[in-house]
């Protein structure tokens, strides 16, 4: 007997006809002689609709306070959900109970809408496998130590999932979603992209953080630290099929590499449209500007990605660096009132109208000239190069968006892609 942990998304939750289906697929694993523990997303446009209905009522300026009651208002979403797909169960004459992540307990820290988990107590879910249940535990939530209510943000049931496979140990975690495995690139850019069988917990984790929307960076972050096996596969193959052949089926995230792996020297090309560039321009070139710069904008909690610093002159340099687009304005008005004044800066520009395109492959490691090749693909397309970011087996860069698709394409069928055999 395994203990396997089902993770499904929005889409596979549409309606009652999808819940039903995903009850009947949990309940053939549950006959075969599993432990099932499964987390389930709000239903498709739920958490859209309701933080909308929040956006009409909002305060200006949007508060801590607000923010509360935002993940408050979010966390219902999956709590519907759960409720419904455990009655779905029970339907099918499964034993079957829901829990919310507060009744877990999944604890996690207080950041509102972005909260982190910061352990789980698996004893009561525990006690009900072991009574032969089908546990199901909503996604994307917790509760901080004041006992409020907090959300994981964006795809955070992929997080939740791989959480509590961690804690409890599980084989498998099984994440279905709209599509049936981890592509070389989005399919609906390029036609000619490949599913992959298996792909290194490293490209995946380069994958999820440069753009890929398969899985949470978050997601994989967890499953590398804790060595949870992960699968990625289809919610839409008939609910009947035989269970061998869906164990093997989709994606497998592996933690091993192979020569095999390694003779594609790139395995994805992965890209983010929701980016933008901000430049502090005329900043004084000394030690320290970097932190002056972005100590701020990291207390406002926004990420920053790529970082760019050119050379000084006339003890003057310009410093720029890429934010999600949904931060754009707030850390430009952030820098325009209290960074540049501070500083003595010359003036903060912005565009937030540019993308990332990222080459990932564990390959790379051991060929050279890989990077001269993406930049001589993009050269020969006329693609202007703003920002370039590279690690051992990633290289980035920062284009105009509108050039996203042509670039992509141009990179897949370079590298051999479009040929990559499944």
């Amino acid at each position: 007997m395994a203990l396997i942990v089902h993770k499904y998304g929005g889409t596979s939750m549409g309606s009652p006809e999808r819940i039903r289906n995903v009850a009947k697929r949990v309940a053939k694993w549950a006959r075969a002689g599993h432990q099932m523990v499964v987390v389930p997303s709000a239903m498709s446009g739920e958490t859209n609709r309701l933080l909308g209905l929040a956006g009409e009522l909002a305060p200006t300026p949007a508060s801590a306070a607000y923010h509360r009651e935002l993940d408050m208002l979010a966390a219902t979403g999956e709590q519907a959900s759960s409720a419904l797909l455990a009655i779905a169960l029970q339907a099918e004459g499964m034993e079957a109970i829901s829990y919310t992540g507060w009744q877990v307990p999944v604890r996690t820290d207080s950041s509102y809408t972005k909260a982190r988990i910061e352990s789980i107590d698996d004893q009561r879910v525990r006690a009900d496998l072991d009574a032969g249940k089908v546990v199901v535990i909503t996604g994307f939530q917790g509760i901080d130590d004041a006992g409020h209510i907090t959300t994981l943000g964006r795809g955070g049931s992929d997080t939740s999932a791989v959480a509590i496979a961690a804690a409890m140990k599980a084989n498998e975690c099984l994440i279905y979603t709209d599509v049936d495995g981890v592509y070389t690139t989005d399919p609906r850019v390029v036609p000619a992209a490949r599913r992959l069988h298996t792909v290194s917990f490293e490209e995946m984790l380069e994958m999820a953080s440069l753009g890929s929307k398969v899985l949470q960076i978050r997601s994989v972050e967890f499953a590398g630290k804790y060595k949870v096996p992960m699968r990625v596969l289809s919610s839409f193959t008939p609910w009947d099929i035989d269970l061998a052949e869906e164990a093997q089926s989709g994606t497998l995230i592996t933690f091993e590499e192979d020569e095999k792996m390694e003779k594609a020297v790139v395995s994805g090309i992965a890209f983010n449209r929701g980016e933008a560039k901000i430049s502090v321009l005329g900043v004084p070139d000394t030690p320290g500007i970097a932190h002056r710069i972005l100590g701020p904008v990291a207390d406002a909690n926004i990420e920053v990605d790529v970082i760019i610093q050119n050379i000084s002159k006339d003890g003057k340099a310009d410093f720029s660096f890429t934010v999600n687009q949904g931060d754009y304005q707030r850390a430009l008005d952030l820098l325009r009132t209290k960074v540049v004044p501070e500083l003595g800066a010359q003036e903060v520009v912005g565009d937030p109208h540019i993308c990332k395109v990222s080459i990932v492959g564990i390959g790379m490691r051991s060929h050279v000239g890989i990077a001269s090749t993406m930049f001589r693909v993009l050269s020969q397309e006329n693609i202007n190069i703003q920002m370039i970011s590279t690690s051992e087996i990633k290289t980035s860069v920062v284009i105009d968006e509108k050039y996203l698709e042509l670039a992509v394409r141009a990179l897949h069928t370079a590298f051999g892609l479009d040929k990559a055999a499944e």
